[in-house]
């Protein structure tokens, strides 16, 4: 499988203790990649608000909270930085919406099979992938993602990498996953010209390799992936999910 290494550094983002550590120094909210602002047509689209919903890597983000703001009703929160939990537990131990754990996502055998409706990571499974044991981390990661999705669950991933370097972790037969592809711009980015356009709201189609067609131009170089993985029922034939154009302000 591949590794990617593009944006990986030296440090261990796989390790409790680099986190601790970063989060003493780091105590201020920070939301890796996008803001739920970008992220809400597509959660918003494949997540209703009633969905018992785990977010895995959810270190000092604003994401959760906003999602609450905007109905959620059910989200549990699960990092393996004992710093970052408590900062968050304190935080937000009046919002009823939101729980907060110290847990390991390679081991979240805590929860039993089936216990949540989506699952959204933003940037945790990179972390994994930049840290030691890359491919054994990803696997364990993804096959306890799988294991606590219902059938017709959501995991949506997002991340920097391109699907050459995600489809082989995410294409297990195993996991029985339907996957539709978004690309999104980085935060800030201007398309050249000045024009704006709302291509992002649309699917990406994926080649029967698992790669982006010959022809495309990603607008950003720098460009967001998201990854809608459905899980199938294991009794059914794999269909489509819905990949119509998505709106900005989807409700």
């Amino acid at each position: 499988m591949y590794r990617d290494v593009s944006s990986c550094n030296t440090y261990n983002y796989g390790d409790a203790l680099y986190w601790d550590a970063r989060y003493v120094q780091e105590a201020e909210s920070f939301d890796w990649y996008q803001h739920y602002s970008s992220l809400r047509p597509f959660v918003r689209r494949y997540i209703p608000t009633s969905s018992r919903v785990l977010m895995v890597g959810c270190g000092n983000a604003l994401m959760s909270e906003n999602m609450v703001e905007d109905g959620y009703e059910n989200i549990t929160n699960i990092d393996i930085s004992s710093v970052a939990i408590d900062i968050m537990r304190r935080k937000y131990e009046h919002v009823h919406q939101l729980n907060y754990m110290e847990m390991d996502a390679r081991d979240m055998s805590f929860f039993p099979d089936k216990s949540f409706d989506a699952v959204v990571d933003k940037g945790t499974l990179d972390s994994l992938m930049c840290g030691s044991d890359a491919s054994i981390s990803s696997v364990r990661m993804l096959g306890e993602v799988s294991r606590l999705l219902k059938p017709g669950g959501i995991y949506m991933l997002i991340t920097y990498g391109d699907p050459k370097v995600r489809m082989p972790h995410l294409t297990r037969s195993i996991y029985n996953w339907k996957i539709i592809l978004y690309i999104i711009p980085r935060p800030g980015f201007e398309k050249p010209g000045g024009s704006s356009s709302n291509s992002h709201l649309e699917p990406v189609p994926i080649s029967d390799t698992g790669v982006l067609p010959a022809d495309f131009v990603l607008e950003d170089p720098d460009s967001h992936f998201i990854y809608v993985c459905k899980k199938m029922d294991e009794t059914a034939e794999v269909s489509d999910i819905s990949s119509y154009p998505l709106i900005a302000d989807a409700l």
